[in-house]
């Protein structure tokens, strides 16, 4: 029962480009009717003493010798395969399972401040709690992260020095799980934005030369989340601002830390608006919880999702199978006929006695 349910599974699947052809499967009964064999017209002798004659000679002529009527094999094998050769110019097709084919849209490169600034406790949790700067954008970053469907991800993290946490994938899960390892410190108490943007460009660029060159071109984008002004990056933010403009890869930059703080981590501001500007994105002020999450937002607005996602069924043609078979009937027909001539020839001079008479009559 399963191996039947299998089956009619299996040809409700097939489909048919050319169906019209369907429409000449009569044709040969039509030939037939309407356009009869041709026929010869020859001259017979009665004789009234033939079975004195044929028991003279020793032979016992068979019923019908002198037609040429094909046997009951051979006009089954004529009749599939017409319906064989019409079938395969119908060109039948069997579908596969439904594919889903994604059209990856932008990359986007986040770049998260762990200096020690960033364990400050002035931003409130969902849950009304106080809780770090860090432990703020983990918590905003989880919902910002839902809205990038289609967007390759990375994650670099910068202090003292910036080095990739998280290369390109399109993993929203691994992501996330790998921005919540992060913690304060972990790459020293400085804040190096300069070498960040710039260690940012180069993963852009060793990504692009990784890709098939069939591939389209993503988008590039890098997302900056600092609380302090740059100190001492080898590569002036402004100057790495402008070689990002330059490759292509525009800078969302939020500003975290309280304007009024002083010293190492005061924030720049025009340092900031600077790098926003001059790499063609927006500098975003965050001083509490919700001005990060309108900050998200608003670079959704600007980044908005290029994701493509189309299912497809694939065909495979069945007509050359078709064909095949075809071929495999003539052959064997073909190789019985020339069996059953070679037992004729092999009985002796009689059988091709009748046979060549049987063939005058023809003639």
């Amino acid at each position: 029962m399963n191996d039947f349910l299998s089956l009619i599974s299996q040809l409700s699947r097939v489909e048919f480009d050319h169906p019209m052809w369907f429409l000449m499967l009569p044709l040969p009964i039509v030939i037939y009717y309407l356009v009869p064999a041709y026929r010869t017209k020859q001259v017979a002798i009665k004789v009234p003493f033939f079975n004195l004659l044929v028991k003279a000679i020793g032979e016992t002529p068979s019923e019908g010798a002198s037609q040429l009527t094909p046997t009951w094999w051979q006009r089954a094998t004529l009749a599939l395969s017409w319906i064989l050769v019409v079938t395969a110019l119908a060109k039948p097709s069997i579908l596969g399972a439904p594919q889903v084919r994604e059209s990856l849209g932008r990359d986007v490169m986040v770049l998260v401040d762990l200096s020690g600034s960033m364990a400050e406790q002035d931003f409130v949790s969902k849950q009304g709690k106080s809780v770090t700067r860090l432990d703020a954008v983990k918590e905003v970053l989880a919902d910002f992260v839902k809205t990038r469907q289609g967007d390759r991800l990375g994650l670099i993290l910068f202090g003292d020095a910036a080095f990739v946490q998280t290369p390109f994938t399109a993993d929203q899960q691994v992501w996330l799980e790998l921005l919540q390892q992060t913690d304060v410190a972990m790459a020293g108490q400085s804040t190096h934005l300069g070498d960040a943007i710039g260690l940012a460009i180069k993963v852009f660029e060793q990504s692009d030369k990784q890709k098939q060159v069939a591939e389209k071109k993503r988008e590039r984008v890098a997302i900056v989340l600092t609380d302090g002004n740059d100190t001492g990056s080898f590569v002036e933010p402004i100057d790495a601002a402008k070689v990002a403009k330059a490759k292509g890869v525009r800078i969302h930059v939020i500003a975290m830390g309280n304007p009024k703080t002083v010293g190492e981590n005061a924030l720049d501001k025009d340092t900031i608006m600077r790098i926003a500007k001059d790499s063609g994105g927006e500098a975003f002020e965050a001083l509490n919880r919700d001005e990060l999450e309108r900050a998200y937002a608003r670079i959704s607005e600007l980044e908005p999702q290029l994701y493509n996602s189309t299912t497809y069924r694939p065909k495979q043609s069945l007509h050359h199978y078709l064909i095949v078979w075809i071929v495999l009937m003539y052959l064997t027909a073909f190789l019985l006929a020339t069996i059953k001539r070679k037992r004729l020839s092999s009985r002796g001079p009689s059988s091709s006695v009748g046979a060549e008479m049987s063939g005058d009559k023809h003639d």
